[in-house]
């Protein structure tokens, strides 16, 4: 375990990315099985513990502490793992320290009544950072700046010939602790086989426009071919046979995720072998809905008739990877959509359709359709039309984000100029800093008088020279705190104005404001704008009136 501790806070204090690399390919070198896998696991969030929550932890310190003394030190740290760490009070027994297999089949196997007793000893035998990486390891919030996608790129460095993508290919038929995956990365082994009829696929993901400097040259390199981006989720829908010949259908996020549970009435759309990539929405009387209607269904642990009834699943499909039983994923994008146009015909459903490419001649054509997708064939549609897809056309499905074979260009986004009222210090390497913010509009209150009301939170969209701005500000003008958040100055004449995007706004309950921005960001800071001039909530509304 102490080896494992070490590589994480190695991880979590090495800024670039290369260096980290290197830390976890000579960690999977040097450690032997089982106990690199289950260090693999960790680090691609492969595991989960039932019982294990943090509520525990939190019980089992305040125990051990006085409890002000933790809520102060936790408002200070910002981290929970890190504060129990440091404020726990037994004493190393070094001979007696778990691995970091003994330790994680200790969480599965250990009953919920036990396990606060096991933990504690656990935590007694382990040094400061051993505490560390054992609460980061049960909270399954690892926050070393260290990626799944960089982790298995790790494994692949132990070969000579491996690439990161053929790693993936096989990522999701394995189990940890991932014995079989290193046997063959190392030259030990065959290369590993899935069982599954019907597998998930690694999918390939596009560059945003906005981060290509010149995108218009980037575009040039090749012929592309464009299509709708829908306001929905990605998924992919597999179908394979068994031995004894009977179809199984799989749904998957976009990470690999299972979900058909929670749409069922998607499981007998699919007639055909196959797997197609695509758009999970809801149509009603053949429209698109809004991301709004879609999320009515998302993340539900009960689906009842009435909720399949009112809110009816859609795949909008606009890729291709199997085709029967034959892999199609190195065929030319072209020749994928072509088959894909076939495969859809053959599904006797009304579940699946295909997507609608968007014809153009020129970029100034395709910037036409973009910002007026009704006028460019969206029809109906266009209100569920978030901007489009650009593929190259004689480009494989590689998983990933390849550089330039498919862009995404999103719509502009909705801007709003609100005031600075509240701040949160964030959390792992933002522990020491304010970088979560409430913001609110102007809006009349009881007594006549203009009251900010907040609209929303951000935590993103800063630079890092940014946020050490927004973390001064935050420091020195605090006016009140409340546990862990801080009020700030937020009068008409002496505040802070923050310009934030986001994507669309719905109707809410649960705000004081009535309306819930989706994926705020901070788009900028106003430092030119007193607060009297940002925005009403008045201007909100009439947003969501033209939406």
């Amino acid at each position: 375990m102490n080896r494992f501790a070490d590589l994480l806070e190695r991880l979590a204090y090495e800024p670039r990315r290369n260096a980290k690399l290197r830390l976890m390919t000579d960690y999977f070198r040097e450690v032997p099985d089982p106990e690199r896998g289950w260090a693999l696991a960790a680090l691609t969030g492969a595991l989960s513990f039932r019982n294990a929550k943090p509520g525990l932890i939190r019980a089992l310190i305040m125990e051990r502490t006085d409890p002000v003394l933790f809520g102060l030190s936790y408002d200070y740290v910002g981290d929970l793992a890190e504060t129990v760490a440091l404020m726990w009070p037994g004493e190393t027994r070094a001979n007696s320290v778990p691995t970091l297999g003994d330790i994680i089949a200790g969480l599965h196997e250990t009953s919920k009544s036990d396990l606060p007793k096991r933990l504690s000893t656990w935590l007694d035998a382990l040094d400061e950072t051993g505490r560390w990486a054992l609460l980061k390891l049960i909270t399954g919030s690892m926050r070393i700046g260290a990626s799944a996608r960089l982790a298995k790129t790790a494994v692949a460095a132990l070969g000579e010939e491996i690439a990161p993508n053929e790693v993936e290919l096989v990522w999701h038929g394995l189990t940890p602790p991932y014995e079989s995956l290193f046997a063959w990365v190392e030259g030990l082994g065959p290369k590993p086989l899935s069982e599954d009829p019907a597998p998930f696929r690694p999918a390939m993901l596009a560059t945003a426009l906005e981060d290509v400097t010149d995108w218009a040259e980037a575009l040039s390199a090749g012929d592309f071919r464009a299509e709708w981006k829908w306001d929905g989720i990605r998924v992919q829908a597999a179908t394979g046979s068994n031995a004894d010949g009977t179809l199984v259908t799989r749904l998957y996020s976009r990470t690999g995720e299972e979900i058909f549970g929670a749409f069922p009435d998607l499981l007998h759309a699919f007639s055909e072998e196959g797997a197609i990539d695509g758009e999970l929405l809801i149509l009603r009387e053949g429209r698109v809905q809004s991301f709004n209607v879609l999320q009515q269904r998302l993340n539900r642990k009960a689906v009842t008739p009435k909720l399949l009834a009112d809110f009816p699943a859609h795949i909008r499909a606009y890729d291709l990877l199997v085709d029967g039983r034959e892999d199609i994923r190195d065929l030319p994008f072209s020749e994928r959509r072509q088959r894909l146009v076939n495969f859809v015909s053959r599904l006797d459903t009304d579940r699946v359709d295909l997507s609608q490419e968007v014809a153009f001649s020129t970029w100034d054509d395709l910037a036409a359709a973009r910002a007026d997708p009704a006028s460019a064939g969206a029809g109906d549609d266009a209100e569920a039309v978030e901007g489009v897809m650009l593929k190259r056309a004689d480009s494989a499905y590689v998983p990933g984000r390849p550089k330039g074979l498919w862009f995404k260009w999103k719509r502009d986004p909705f801007t709003v100029d609100a005031v600075l009222m509240y701040a949160q210090r964030g959390h792992g390497k933002r522990s020491s800093y304010y970088s979560d913010y409430t913001f609110g509009c102007w809006a009349p209150g009881e007594e006549g008088e203009d009251v900010l009301v907040p609209v929303g939170k951000a935590y993103f969209g800063f630079t890092d020279e940014e946020l050490l701005q927004l973390d001064r500000f935050v420091r020195k003008n605090t006016t009140d705190r409340f546990g862990p958040v801080r009020a700030v100055t937020a009068e008409a004449d002496h505040g802070l104005v923050l310009e934030i995007a986001f994507e669309g706004l719905q109707r809410s309950t649960r705000h004081k404001s009535g309306v819930a921005m989706r994926f705020p960001r901070v788009h900028r800071i106003r430092w030119d704008k007193p607060p009297r001039e940002a925005d009403r909530l008045d201007h909100l509304e009439a947003l969501l009136r033209e939406s």
